[in-house]
C-alpha cells in the first residue's frame, strides 16, 4: 500500500491528520468485470472474457482483502485456471516489493518487475494513487482488470463455471439483500474496524472504532448461537469476508491494532466457526500465519517504530470445531 502521485512514490496509505485522527481507507480504482462471455459488467469496459489461465493474481498473504480472493480461487476450482504471485510480506518505503528472501514470497512471475506498483504504471503509465493488493491481471491484454477485492470475489463466484463445472453460489440472488445488509456492518466496523481502531491517533478516534468493533463481535456471537453460518445453514460470501478478519484476529489485531477487550477464543462460537472454515478443503492452504504476523508488526513502522515481531502464543486453528 503506498501513493504515487503524478508519478513519484509517496510514503503514505492512510490519512489521520486531515480526519480528526480517524483512518481513512480511499476507493479503489480499476473497477471492470470478467464475466462468462465478455460482456461488461456492472462497471467498467467489456472484453475481459473468462478463459483458462489468462488471468492472474497479485496478492499478499498477509492482507485479508487479498485473501479473500485466495479463498474463492481454491473453493471454485480455479487455481489450475488461475496463476498467483505473492508479495513479500514487509511493505517498507516503496509498498509491496516482490522480493523472494521469504517463503511464500514468489516474486513477480509474469514481468520479474520489482514492486507492485510497477505493475500498476505497466497497466497505466500515468497513473496516481494507491497501490494496493489485489490486483486482477489480464495477461492478454497486459492491463488490470480490478484491485477491488468485493467485486473479484463475485467475478471468481460465478464466471469460470462454464469452465470449472464448479457451480457452487456463494452470492445466492434470493439472499443478496440479506447479504449485503450483513456485509456491510461487518465491513465498517470490524473488516476496516480493526484498521480504524489500530490506525488512531486520538483517544477519540481509537474508542469510535474499537467499542462499535466489539458490539459486532458481541452481534456476530449471539448470530452464530442460531445459526451455523451467517445467513443460516449455508456459506456465503458474507462468512469468507468475515473470516479473513477472524483468522487475523488474535495473532495481530488483538495486540497489535489494540483490539484487546477480548480475544477470538473468547468467543465459543466464533472460535468454532473461524476453525470450522479454516478447516475446510483448500481454505488451510491460503493462511501463512508468518506472513501475516511479519507483515503487521514490521511494516507499520507509526505503530510499531522498533519493528519488534512479537512471540506470539501457540493457536491451534487445527483443533476440532465441534459444530456437527
Amino acid at each position: 500500500m503506498g501513493l504515487l502521485v503524478d508519478g513519484k512514490w509517496v510514503d503514505q496509505w492512510y490519512d489521520t491528520k486531515s480526519s480528526g485522527g480517524k483512518f481513512v481507507r480511499s476507493a479503489s480504482q480499476f473497477r471492470n468485470w470478467i464475466t462468462a462471455d465478455g460482456s461488461a459488467g456492472p462497471s467498467g469496459i467489456d472484453g475481459f472474457q473468462a478463459e483458462s489461465g489468462r488471468y492472474h493474481l497479485y496478492v499478499s498473504y498477509a492482507c485479508p482483502w487479498a485473501h479473500r480472493t485466495l479463498i474463492f480461487r481454491a473453493l471454485k476450482g480455479l487455481t489450475d485456471h488461475i496463476t498467483v504471485s505473492a508479495v513479500h510480506p514487509d511493505m517498507l518505503d516503496q509498498g509491496w516489493t516482490f522480493e523472494t528472501d521469504d517463503k511464500g514470497a514468489t516474486g513477480d512471475t509474469l514481468y520479474g518487475l520489482s514492486h507492485a506498483h510497477n505493475i500498476y504504471t505497466k497497466a497505466d503509465p500515468t497513473y496516481s494513487g494507491r497501490v494496493t493488493v489485489p490486483i486482477l491481471w489480464d495477461k492478454q491484454r497486459e492491463t488490470i482488470v480490478s484491485n477491488e477485492s468485493a467485486e473479484i470475489i463475485r467475478m471468481l463466484n460465478s464466471a469460470f463455471d462454464g469452465i470449472t463445472g464448479n457451480t457452487d453460489d456463494y452470492w445466492p440472488e434470493a439472499q443478496r439483500d440479506a447479504i449485503e445488509e450483513v456485509n456491510a456492518r461487518i465491513y465498517d466496523t470490524l473488516n476496516n474496524g480493526v484498521y480504524k481502531s489500530g490506525f488512531a491517533t486520538t483517544q477519540e478516534a481509537y474508542d469510535a472504532a474499537v467499542h462499535p468493533l466489539f458490539d459486532t463481535l458481541d452481534w456476530l456471537e449471539a448470530r452464530l448461537s442460531e445459526h451455523r453460518y451467517l445467513m443460516g445453514d449455508t456459506l456465503t460470501e458474507a462468512d469468507w469476508r468475515l473470516f479473513t478478519t477472524l483468522i487475523r484476529f488474535d495473532p495481530v489485531y488483538h495486540l497489535h491494532f489494540k483490539c484487546n477487550r477480548n480475544r477470538l477464543v473468547d468467543f465459543p462460537n466464533l472460535w468454532g466457526y473461524t476453525r470450522e472454515l479454516y478447516q475446510m478443503a483448500g481454505v488451510r492452504e491460503t493462511v501463512n500465519f508468518d506472513h501475516i504476523v511479519r507483515h503487521y508488526h514490521y511494516s507499520h513502522e507509526s505503530i510499531n517504530p522498533h519493528r519488534i515481531v512479537p512471540f506470539n502464543p501457540v493457536i491451534d486453528y487445527d483443533a476440532p470445531h465441534g459444530r456437527a
